[in-house]
């Protein structure tokens, strides 16, 4: 495991100014209209069709297929969603906010209020044990430092088991997106539009649940929700997992990393491919997409090997790994950590010696 203190002198002549300067030159940051209204429009057609067989095949445990293809439809759905939050199809809050709202909270039932303020804080501060709301959230620990939070027998379980117990817990990830505005909310962390978010939430929980229950016996109305819940939560648990985990964390009151050491030295990089940009949404150049969030997802691509480029040239670390090898990572990492805390639990179980006469 590797802990960040202070900027360490790595970007001492990297600049942000410089290479947004670069980049916009090239006209990476201009907005892609048709691209989005192909992808918008290809995905409400594949959810159409999704629910349209399930309608058709009635009540059948070949639902269960249909529960995962409406998986991967939910994620790439709430990927759309993902790239409004980021003003990516439109510079402007209105509209990105209709479309943020329609993806997530009606046809996926993900708070986009809730998600927007979540991941904001994620991107200023990724991989920071105290202020990055992804690593707080979650069930594992990304520092043996940490064990003392975990206090229940199941929560030490997981932590003794991370490498691979990590790949088991995601698949709640979905029951804790849907979960996650109705709780936001309750803690007063919907700042902007609570009433619409929980009323468009509400809708969806109840229009999925009547489909769902009016179709299929109870026994085969369960068994679609936990398979289409656990493969929707594992799908985005696979997306996001790749791109900071397994990479150098630090803690701190305070922001020690300038901008761009932050977001370059934290992600995490897969090697370019068509069927990696499809499945991940732009997700696999998350250098890129960290240090330009607002980057339409389709010019990721153009900007990859401009952004290496800089980085190798002003001394910051570019990690760019392959699918497979990026999963490995984080289960070695993980499983360190886990190492550590056995570890450190033998030394505290181990009896203290008396002191000599």
């Amino acid at each position: 495991m590797t802990q960040l203190d202070g900027a360490g002198g790595q970007a001492a002549t990297a600049n942000y100014d410089e290479i947004t300067k670069v980049v916009k030159d090239a006209g990476l940051m201009d907005l892609q209209p048709w691209f989005f209204v192909y992808k918008i429009v290809s995905n409400l057609v594949l959810l159409a069709a999704g629910w349209t067989a399930f309608a058709f095949l009635g009540d059948s445990w070949l639902q269960l297929v249909v529960a995962a293809f409406l998986a991967f439809c939910f994620a790439q759905t709430d990927l759309v969603g993902h790239d409004a939050g980021h003003r990516q199809i439109f510079r402007t809050r209105r509209a990105s906010d209709l479309i943020g709202y329609i993806h997530g909270n009606l046809l996926t039932g993900v708070s986009f209020g809730w998600w927007v303020g979540h991941h904001t804080k994620h991107h200023n501060f990724p991989n920071h044990l105290s202020l990055d709301p992804d690593i707080l959230r979650r069930q594992v620990i990304f520092d043996s430092g940490d064990r003392h939070k975990r206090t229940t027998p199941l929560s030490r379980f997981i932590v003794r088991h991370q490498s691979w117990m990590f790949y088991v817990v995601i698949m709640m990830e979905g029951l804790r997106l849907h979960l996650s505005g109705y709780v936001a909310a309750r803690r007063g962390a919907l700042k902007r539009n609570k009433g619409a978010d929980l009323l468009m939430l509400s809708i969806h929980l109840a229009a999925y649940l009547a489909a769902v229950f009016l179709v299929l016996s109870p026994l085969k109305a369960v068994a679609f929700i936990v398979v289409h819940q656990a493969l929707f939560g594992f799908y985005m648990g696979l997306l996001f997992a790749p791109n900071h985990k397994g990479l150098p964390v630090r803690d701190g009151e305070k922001e020690e990393l300038d901008w761009i050491t932050r977001q370059v030295v934290t992600s995490r990089n897969m090697l370019p491919s068509r069927i990696t940009h499809f499945f991940y949404g732009g997700l696999n150049y998350q250098i890129e997409h960290h240090l330009f969030p607002n980057m339409p997802r389709r010019n990721l691509h153009r900007a990859q090997p401009v952004v290496k480029d800089y980085c190798l040239t002003h001394g910051l670390p570019y990690v760019e790994v392959r699918l497979l090898r990026s999963y490995l990572d984080v289960s070695e990492y993980l499983g360190d950590v886990s190492d550590q805390v056995r570890v450190l639990e033998q030394q505290d179980a181990s009896p203290v010696p008396a002191a000599g006469r």
